[in-house]
């Protein structure tokens, strides 16, 4: 145990806690890293041309959740809304699993690959949310690295049951599996939960109070938030244009679905065995010494890289190494850091202004940035040209990531003076 303490920096009484979260985002990833595989291949078979289509029903599904999250968040508490969330997702993947036992139809693989999409972001985005209110930032900068590690053996473990599986037990029942997966992620929550109901400072059981679209006047008022928010609408802006680009690579390189479907789940586990390692041994290092504007930038100036190299050469091979790079470096290095972002904020901001960030603007810049690369490629036929056109954008994000990071420091000092301020004054009274 003491080898395991200096390994990964955890104390004897961060194990609970660590071991807790880090198996409900295992489970978590493993559910849904098992349908990902058939929701890339239902994106191509919709039509490569028809994507921005679908990237647009998700942002619509994302709009009219917040507002329901935001009404939930301020009539139950979130010991009890957080379960019944994951609850309610599991049985929206029972009601797939018998809708694809009796109808097959082009618009029932539509609807969930939307779902799917605002499944993935909406709990992920609450574990995150949740764990930012267990752990301090200094447990945060330590932690997050192992706990993220959690949510790549599951991202690992998903594809795995996924390859290993449908064929003997079809497509269909792998929904049961993931169902299953979510309900066991539940459990290790409500362990967290029991561990932080023992530390008084960090109760969770008043409802957040504030209107439904309380996280966007959150975002809209505060420059720290608008910052986070451009750095995920630039993120995830690039990340739109590298998808479509691998859409149409992919289907110019595979005419078989097999193929096609069997090439993510090779990049699947390559980018996700990668990130494992960086999280278990790289993640913690660099962001307490490298700090967190190295580590925000890191990926911008990595896709900067990655598009030089696919306006370059074109070929399936630079394709996977760019997003092995890029996936495996955002999930261990990026992800962990933007979640340390969310330590130096109200619990308001935690929950309400994270949920819209990570939901809606995200799906948004989704949406935007597939109706872009669309219209771009009616214009420009070489995806060639249109990677190069990328580069600026990947450095603004860049610079962005560089001025978060200065705001972040800027108010972690402010903070940690107003604490001991505010021990001082406790201690004289």
């Amino acid at each position: 145990m003491s080898v395991l303490r200096h390994i990964f920096n955890i104390s004897n009484d961060e194990w609970r806690p660590v071991v807790a979260s880090f198996f409900y985002f295992f489970f978590l990833m493993s559910s849904y890293f098992i349908l990902r595989p058939v929701r890339d291949e239902m994106g191509i078979q919709a039509g490569v041309d028809n994507m921005q289509w679908l990237f647009t029903g998700t942002f619509v599904a994302m709009l009219l959740i917040v507002p329901v999250f935001g009404y939930l968040m301020r009539k139950f508490s979130r010991e009890k809304l957080i379960p019944g969330i994951y609850v309610f997702f599991s049985l929206n993947i029972l009601a797939f699993y018998f809708l694809f036992s009796f109808f097959s139809s082009p618009l029932i693989s539509a609807i969930f690959f939307i779902w799917l999409s605002v499944f993935n972001l909406f709990v992920i985005s609450i574990f995150w949310s949740f764990n930012s209110e267990i752990f301090t930032t200094d447990q945060a900068q330590r932690l997050y690295g192992p706990i993220a590690a959690g949510g790549s053996s599951g991202a690992i473990f998903g594809p795995i049951i996924t390859s290993t599986l449908s064929e003997q037990i079809g497509v269909t029942n792998l929904l049961l599996i993931s169902a299953s997966f979510l309900i066991l992620a539940t459990f290790f929550l409500i362990q967290l939960m029991k561990y932080a109901e023992g530390q008084p400072e960090r109760r969770i059981i008043a409802p957040i109070q504030g209107s439904v679209w309380e996280g966007l006047r959150l975002v809209a008022k505060s420059q720290y938030l608008r910052h986070i928010g451009l750095f995920i609408l630039l993120y995830t802006s690039i990340s739109t244009f590298l998808y479509f680009e691998q859409a149409h690579i992919v289907s110019e390189a595979f005419s078989a679905s097999e193929d096609r479907t069997s090439y993510f789940g090779f990049r699947d586990l390559l980018v996700n065995t990668s990130t494992l390692v960086l999280q278990f041994f790289v993640t913690e290092r660099l962001l307490r010494k490298a700090g967190i504007i190295f580590c925000l930038m890191l990926v911008p100036l990595v896709a900067s890289l990655g598009f030089l190299s696919l306006g370059v050469n074109q070929s399936v091979m630079v394709l996977l190494i760019v997003q092995v790079l890029y996936r495996s470096l955002n999930f261990s290095v990026q992800r962990p850091s933007r979640e340390v972002l969310f330590t130096k904020v109200s619990i308001q901001e935690k929950y309400n202004a994270k949920n819209f960030i990570d939901t809606a603007l995200y799906r948004g810049g989704d949406a935007i940035s597939g109706w872009l690369f669309a219209m771009i490629a009616s214009v420009i036929s070489s995806l060639q040209v249109i990677s190069f056109l990328v580069i600026p954008l990947s450095l603004t994000w860049a610079m962005i990531g560089f001025r978060l990071g200065k705001f972040f420091n800027a108010r972690s000092i402010n903070l940690d003076k107003n604490e001991k301020h505010d021990v001082i004054t406790k201690k004289s009274a």
